[in-house]
């Protein structure tokens, strides 16, 4: 099992970023893909996710309204379309997936393979 997070970089506020987490090793079908982030100091936290056989997509306040999940099967990879961007979404973003069922937003640590982040500084 294999996610390789890309896309980040620096952006102005109001600016956009498309994350992506291409993955291997799995069927994207069966199983949810997060996104959640970590900003220095601070604990990680989830964004959004969509669930497995895309059925469900979930979004933290924080970013409802700014940021879109989706999945694109045949090229093995799910976005993270970020619009609106603030200073506070600053962080380091990180794809996962869950192979027991009990990911959630919340639960960081029960999403069980991680990608290895990717960089988002937006600047004032």
């Amino acid at each position: 099992v294999q996610l390789q997070a890309s896309g980040g970089g620096s952006v102005q506020v109001g600016g956009s970023l498309r994350l992506s987490c291409e993955a291997s090793g799995f069927s994207l079908y069966n199983y949810p893909i997060g996104w959640f982030r970590q900003a220095p100091g601070k604990e990680r936290e989830g964004v959004s996710y969509i669930s497995s056989r895309g059925i469900n997509t979930y979004y933290a306040d924080s970013v409802k309204g700014r940021f879109t999940i989706s999945r694109d099967l045949a090229k093995r990879t799910v976005y993270l379309q970020m619009n609106n961007l603030k200073p506070e979404d600053t962080a380091i973003y990180y794809c996962a997936t869950d192979f027991e069922g009990r990911g959630q937003l919340h639960n960081v640590y029960e999403w069980d393979y991680w990608g290895q982040g990717t960089q988002v500084t937006v600047s004032s």
